[in-house]
């Protein structure tokens, strides 16, 4: 009776082989899932990446709103007869040279 409770548990093993770690056992189909996860989770960044360029070529091909824009913030150009202020921080003011007092007319 041990002999045949024996075999049986290990034929019991045997069949639950592939089911676990076989071709299309459920440890590889729960890995594949994960890959599958991950590669929706790309998609949809790459997708709001390409609309998000998609917009903007849209705008430098239609409107000089965003040429402007991207001139004035990355070439730090102005328009004629523009004035330029620029207003400096508290940290960034103490790597400016003082000012030279004016010379009075007294």
């Amino acid at each position: 009776m041990r002999l045949i409770t024996l075999a049986l548990t290990a034929l019991l093993l045997l069949i639950q082989y592939p089911l676990w770690l076989g071709k299309g056992g459920w440890l590889r189909v729960k890995d594949f899932e994960g890959q599958v996860d991950t590669a929706h989770k790309k998609n949809a960044e790459l997708i709001a990446r390409n609309a998000k360029l998609d917009s903007e070529v849209r705008d430098l091909k239609d409107g000089t709103g965003a040429v402007e824009e991207r001139a004035r913030y990355e070439l730090s150009m102005i328009k004629q007869n523009e004035i330029f202020i620029q207003i400096v921080g508290k940290g960034q003011a103490a790597a400016l040279p003082p000012l030279a007092p004016k010379p009075s007319d007294h």
